[in-house]
């Protein structure tokens, strides 16, 4: 099988790469923009029908989430346009497409977790743009897969545990939000469960992946900082409202897993061991 992984130089393109050598029986194609500008539709066509490509794994996403309130034409390229003709491409072949989505398609005001079948109901601009890339992917390729994630991390790149971590080490005190609650993805996991369905074989539909477990982002930091042993840092509880952001954040936005865990036979661990995971523990 030719794999064709887009957005390779981000968090969770990095870690398809760490894990793809121990899926040696694959011939694997790594493009970010500079190999591959996905936005291009003849470009994307002409790769796909030349490296005989049989999945594409779409990693890639304009996922600045506040600055996507000022750059909707931008957000719409990457998030949206772009995955249409990744899809397009793939069902000129007869080929899948993985297509990695959010969280963020839902306003996060529920109390029990989010199942695939649930209203989306986007609430930022960020969260519109990639909702509508899953529309343009499932209505464009009949062997389509969305995978919507949630609060992703990795050793690549930059992302909230780092963050956390700099942070922790730079300053006496830390204000830290407790009222938005969900669940981290360790990426590595994420990038895991892609190989699972790309060995057991693609299936249509929706799917929703995270760790296990639950909590806010200020239980998140104190985790962090526990393992990281930091602890000249006190981490103060912030209220959404204390915290102004120029993007909506769901306050609510845990997913329930039970189709991809029982679609492709995976195990998920708890976040808290993919956390230790990260640090090497």
């Amino acid at each position: 099988m030719n794999i064709l992984i887009t957005g390779a130089n981000g968090q969770l393109g990095n870690e398809m790469r760490v894990l793809s050598k121990e899926y040696g029986q694959y011939t694997y194609f790594f493009t970010d923009v500079e190999e591959l500008d996905i936005c291009n539709e003849e470009a994307v066509n002409n790769f796909v029908a030349e490296n005989n490509v049989d999945v594409i794994v779409n990693c890639a996403a304009y996922t600045a989430v506040d600055n996507a309130e000022d750059n909707k034409e931008l957000s719409d390229k990457l998030n949206n346009i772009a995955p249409g003709y990744l899809a397009r491409a793939a069902q000129k072949r007869g080929a899948s497409i993985i297509q990695v989505s959010t969280d963020y398609v839902f306003d996060g005001t529920n109390h029990i977790p989010y199942t695939e079948d649930e209203p989306t109901c986007p609430a930022s601009v960020y969260g519109t743009t990639k909702l509508a890339g899953e529309q343009n992917v499932m209505a464009h390729c009949d062997k389509a897969a969305v995978i919507r994630t949630a609060w992703l991390y990795s050793t690549f790149g930059n992302n909230f545990v780092k963050t956390m971590i700099r942070l922790g080490r730079e300053r006496d005190t830390l204000g830290v939000i407790f009222d938005q609650i969900g669940t981290p993805t360790y990426a590595r996991d994420l990038a895991a469960a892609i190989f699972a369905i790309i060995n057991k074989g693609v299936v249509r539909g929706i799917y929703h992946f995270s760790n296990e477990g639950v909590c806010s982002w200020y239980d998140f930091t104190k985790a962090i900082h526990r393992l990281a042993g930091i602890t000249s840092c006190k981490v103060n509880p912030l209220h959404t409202a204390d915290y102004p952001t120029k993007a909506a954040r769901p306050h609510y936005s845990v997913l329930d897993k039970t189709k991809i865990k029982e679609t492709f036979d995976i195990e998920i661990p708890h976040w808290e061991e993919s956390l230790v995971s990260f640090f090497g523990l």
